[in-house]
C-alpha cells in the first residue's frame, strides 16, 4: 500500500494521471529537454548547441565594470576592487569578469570538446560540410576561453575530451605554461583550416579571427613576464616560486618566440580582409580623426571593417547586459550609473595635438587642460563641458545646451553668487548617489543617438573581442622586439595619421615607452591594459599608485551674471585642482603576486593536484 501511495504522489507531481503503478512509468523524458543522442543526430540542434557555447562570451568589454577599472585608467563606482589592493586571495578571488572566471570557463570548455567528440563522426547528413564549419568554431571557442584562464592564471589543466561517468579520477595537475601555448596555437591553428574560405554570420569565429587571436597568444608568449630568466630578475616572488614552467618559457629561443608572434600578426594582415583608413600618408584633420575613431568603435560608417570577432547585441530580442551599456555608463545626470569611471591619470596620458606630452607644470596646458587633445581623447572620455546628447525631460530646463557638467559653479550675479553643483557630479539635483568620483565618465562605445537618452532603452553598438588595429600592434611590438623599429613606426603611425595624430620619430626604449602608452591609448577600455602593464612588467610602476581624481570649480568674472550654467570661459574662470582619491574608497597598491592572480580555494579542494600560484600559500 506505502508503494502505491509513493507512485501516486510522484504522478501528481509530474502532472500525469496513472491507473496504476508499474516500471515503465519510471522510464520517462523530460519534456523540456532534448537527449543528447538526438542533438547530435539533427543538424539543426547541434548547430544550436554550437550557437550555446558562444554564450560563454558573456558581456565581452560592455560589463558594467570595465576590465580597466582593475587598472590605472578608469574607477568602479560601486565598491573596492581587491586587485588593486592586493588583496585577492585563494579565499577572496577578487571581482572577477565572467571572461576569465574558472568555472565559467571551464564549463564552456567542456561544451566544446563534448561538440568536437560528437562532430568527429557526424550522425547527420554532412554533405555539405556543416560539422567542419561547426567544428572550426568549436577549435576557436576552446582555444579562446583557454586563453582566457592562461592570461590570467598562466598554465591551466588543459582537458581535450569530455568528462564521463566511467573517468577513473577528475582531478588534473596544470599543464606548463608553453604546453598551454602549444596546444592553444594547435587548436587556433585547426580552425583556421576548417574555416578558410567560409561565409559567417556576424559574431561568429572565422579563419581571421583564429589567425588574430593566435597572434595575440604568441604576442604574449614572448614576452617579458613569461620568459622566466627576465622575470626573475624583475620580480622576487617569481624568482622563489618552485614551479616556474607554469607561469612561462623556463628555457628555448625568445628571439624565435617574436618572431612567432611576428609571423603570426603578419599573417591576419596579409589576408588584406579587415583594416579602416590605414593608407594614409599624414595625418588627418582632428575632426576627420576623432569620427575616424568612433566610426571604429561603434562598428559603422566603414569602421566595421577594423572588426575581427565581436559580440553583437540585437535591442528587441535579447537582454544581454552589455547592450545596457549606456544605462551602467552614462553620467547620473542622464540618469546613468556612471560605473566605470575614467581616471586622471588615463586623461594625462593623452598627448596634445602636436604629440608632444601633456604637462600641469606647464600653465598654458593647465589653464586649459581639455583643448587641442588627441581627437581620441575626445572620442573616449565626457569631461567637464564636453558636448553630449539632449537631457531628460527632468533635466532640460537645467541644461538646455546637453553639455556634461562635472564641477562645482557659481551663480546669479558675481558680486553676490550662489553655488551650483554640475548635473553629473555626486551633488546632482538629478540623482546625487550615482555620479563620477574622479570628474569623468565614459564615452567610448556609447551610442551618441541623441534619441537613446532613456536609461531604459538598450543598444546595439558590438562588443569587440578582437580588431584589426590590435594585430597591427601586436606586429609592431614584435618588430620593436627584433630590432626593426622602422617597420614598427610604419604601421604605429599609420595608427596614428588615422585619428590625426603626429608620426612617431624616437628610437629604442622612448620609442618602446611611445608605443605602450600608444597602444593604452587606442586600445582603452578593450580589456587589453591589465594585461599588458603585466606581460611588460611595467605594473609596480604604473598600478602601485593612487588613483587620480579632477575636481573643477568655475567662478564668475567680474560683472558677470548666469541665471542658467553653460560652460563658458566668457563668463567663468575655471580652475582645475587634481587630487589623489581617497584611501576610504580605494587604496591602491602594488604587490608582485598579482602578475598571476590565484585560483580559488574552491579549485584547490576539488582537484588535489592543482599548484597554487606563487604568493598566496
Amino acid at each position: 500500500m506505502k508503494h502505491i501511495i509513493k507512485c501516486l504522489s510522484l504522478g501528481l507531481l509530474l502532472g500525469v494521471t496513472m491507473a496504476a503503478c508499474n516500471s515503465e512509468f519510471l522510464d520517462t523524458k523530460p519534456l523540456d529537454k532534448v537527449p543528447g543522442d538526438a542533438v547530435w543526430s539533427d543538424q539543426a540542434l547541434s548547430e544550436a548547441f554550437v550557437t550555446g557555447v558562444y554564450n560563454g562570451l558573456r558581456d565581452g568589454i560592455l560589463s558594467q565594470m570595465n576590465f580597466d577599472c582593475q587598472t590605472d585608467n578608469a574607477l568602479y563606482s560601486f565598491g573596492k576592487q581587491d586587485v588593486n589592493e592586493a588583496n585577492v586571495s585563494p579565499s577572496n578571488i577578487g571581482t572577477i569578469p565572467v571572461m576569465t572566471e574558472w568555472s565559467a570557463m571551464y564549463a564552456r570548455i567542456r561544451a566544446a570538446n563534448i561538440a568536437l567528440a560528437n562532430l568527429a563522426k557526424p550522425k547527420f547528413d554532412n554533405t555539405s560540410g556543416i560539422a567542419e564549419r561547426m567544428k572550426g568554431e568549436m577549435y576557436f571557442l576552446r582555444g579562446y576561453f583557454y586563453n582566457q584562464l592562461l592570461r590570467y592564471h598562466g598554465g591551466i589543466p588543459m582537458i581535450k575530451s569530455p568528462y564521463t561517468l566511467d573517468n577513473p579520477d577528475f582531478t588534473v595537475p596544470r599543464n606548463s605554461y608553453e604546453q598551454c601555448v602549444t596546444a592553444i596555437v594547435s587548436d587556433l591553428d585547426s580552425a583556421a583550416i576548417l574555416l578558410k574560405g567560409k561565409t559567417m554570420a556576424n559574431g561568429r569565429a572565422t579563419e581571421g579571427a583564429a589567425l588574430a587571436l593566435k597572434a595575440r597568444v604568441l604576442l604574449y608568449a614572448a614576452s617579458d613576464l613569461h620568459d622566466i630568466p627576465t622575470a626573475k630578475v624583475k620580480s622576487s616572488v617569481i624568482a622563489s616560486f618552485d614551479k616556474p614552467e607554469l607561469l612561462g618559457y623556463v628555457s628555448g629561443d625568445r628571439t624565435a618566440r617574436w618572431q612567432k608572434a611576428k609571423d603570426a600578426a603578419k599573417a591576419v594582415m596579409d589576408m588584406n580582409q579587415y583594416g579602416y583608413k590605414l593608407n594614409l600618408t599624414a595625418p588627418a584633420t582632428a575632426a576627420e580623426g576623432q569620427q575616424n575613431y568612433i566610426n571604429m568603435y561603434l562598428s559603422r560608417s566603414g569602421g566595421e571593417a577594423d572588426g575581427i570577432f565581436l559580440k553583437h547585441y540585437v535591442r528587441a530580442s535579447f537582454d544581454d547586459w552589455g547592450s545596457w551599456y549606456p544605462r551602467n555608463n552614462m553620467p547620473n545626470g542622464y540618469h546613468g550609473w556612471t560605473s566605470s569611471q575614467p581616471t586622471q591619470n588615463l586623461v594625462d596620458d593623452y598627448e596634445m595635438m602636436d604629440g608632444t606630452k601633456f604637462d600641469w607644470k606647464n600653465p598654458t596646458h593647465a589653464a586649459a587642460p581639455y583643448e587641442n587633445r588627441d581627437p581620441r581623447f575626445y572620442a573616449s572620455i565626457l569631461y567637464d563641458g564636453a558636448q553630449w546628447k539632449p537631457r531628460t525631460p527632468d533635466g532640460a530646463g537645467i541644461d538646455p545646451a546637453g553639455q556634461i557638467q562635472l564641477g562645482e559653479y557659481e551663480v546669479g550675479s558675481a558680486g553676490s553668487p550662489s553655488k551650483y553643483s554640475g548635473l553629473d557630479t555626486r551633488n546632482s539635483s538629478i540623482e546625487n548617489w550615482n555620479g563620477s568620483w574622479t570628474g569623468y565618465a565614459v564615452r567610448k562605445f556609447m551610442d551618441p543617438d541623441p534619441g537613446l537618452v532613456d536609461q531604459n532603452i538598450r543598444q546595439e553598438v558590438p562588443s569587440i573581442q578582437i580588431r584589426f588595429t590590435e594585430v597591427v600592434m601586436n606586429y609592431a611590438e614584435a618588430c620593436m622586439a627584433l630590432g626593426q623599429e622602422a617597420e614598427a613606426k610604419n604601421w604605429l603611425n599609420k595608427v596614428r595619421f588615422r585619428v590625426g595624430m603626429p608620426a612617431l620619430t624616437e628610437t629604442g626604449a622612448a620609442l618602446v615607452a611611445r608605443y605602450q602608452n600608444e597602444r593604452n591609448i587606442e586600445m582603452l577600455f578593450e580589456e587589453q591594459r591589465f594585461y599588458d602593464v603585466r606581460r611588460w612588467m611595467i605594473a609596480p610602476t604604473e598600478l602601485g599608485k593612487q588613483a587620480q581624481i579632477i575636481v573643477i570649480t568655475g567662478k564668475l568674472k567680474p560683472g558677470k551674471t548666469v541665471t542658467t550654467y553653460k560652460y563658458s570661459k566668457e563668463n567663468y574662470t575655471y580652475s582645475y585642482s587634481v587630487q589623489d582619491l581617497g584611501t576610504g574608497k580605494e587604496n591602491r597598491r602594488w604587490a608582485d603576486k598579482t602578475y598571476f592572480l590565484p585560483i580559488s580555494r574552491d579549485e584547490i579542494n576539488r582537484n588535489s593536484k592543482l599548484v597554487q600560484n606563487p604568493g598566496y600559500n
